[in-house]
């Protein structure tokens, strides 16, 4: 019985939220399309976490080029450190690490935001006022993740590969030249894209759990509270196992 109420509600979760996709994709080509509001959620989006998505990005890069430069030397192989640093970055690290932040920073505001707004009533007076909800609150916080996210993953690569050209050229002793020619030569369209098409799942992912937790919050504000936790691990969760799933379809495709 346990199980099956389990599987139940599984099922349940995941009827809402795709239905609540899919009402957010046809609102997004409804007009009017509030610009306005867009560019603001593009500003908390984007703007707000370079400091966040510098940090973590930089550090990942110091990182792997250390961790592989203790492999490399054992094999006298330290001039293929740029490309390793490049091509994780590129294709799993940076898109992934940049979702996961953006899902804790984000993914949380939102829930809490439209949470907020449920417990108050607020969205009950915007359908009384004949305002479709997903079209005034999901769809432009929608279209700023869609636009956001992956601009935001190619600047963290950069910085990144930054982090990882400082040790390798000022610890390892390679070349600055060496390094810019094996993190290039190495790197294909296809390592950039796999990344980009992940972060436009990662942003749909994020947008439609946290928006979906936030809308259906009851119980005041223990209720957001909850909510907000569980859009940030349910996010979370589905981030790794996208990441997973799309890693593994590319690497038979491709």
């Amino acid at each position: 019985m346990g199980l099956g109420q389990s599987v139940l509600n599984v099922l349940v979760y995941a009827g809402g939220t795709f239905s609540l996709y899919l009402q957010t994709l046809f609102w997004i080509a409804v007009p009017p399309f509030r610009a306005r509001q867009i560019y603001e959620q593009m500003v908390k989006i984007g703007v707000d976490s370079l400091p966040i998505a510098t940090l973590t990005s930089f550090f990942i890069g110091v990182v792997i080029a250390f961790q592989s430069a203790y492999q490399m030397h054992k094999v006298g192989a330290e001039m293929y450190i740029p490309s390793l640093v490049s091509i994780s970055m590129t294709r799993e690290i940076g898109p992934m690490l940049t979702a996961l932040v953006v899902a804790g920073r984000v993914g949380a505001s939102i829930a809490a935001e439209l949470g907020s707004m449920k417990v108050t009533e607020q969205i009950d007076a915007l359908e009384t006022l004949a305002t479709n909800p997903v079209k005034y609150l999901v769809a432009p916080r929608f279209i700023a993740l869609f636009t956001m996210l992956p601009l935001l993953t190619v600047y963290a690569d950069v910085v990144g590969i930054v982090g990882g050209y400082l040790v390798s050229v000022y610890k390892l002793g390679l070349t600055h030249s060496l390094y810019i020619k094996m993190t290039f030569d190495p790197l294909a369209l296809k390592d950039i894209f796999t990344g980009l098409f992940k972060t436009l799942i990662f942003a749909s992912i994020i947008c439609t759990i946290s928006c979906f937790e936030g809308m259906r919050v009851e119980g005041g504000a223990e209720g957001v509270g909850a909510a907000t936790t569980r859009a940030v691990v349910t996010s979370s969760v589905l981030i790794i196992a996208s990441d997973a799933f799309f890693t593994i379809l590319f690497y038979f495709i491709t």
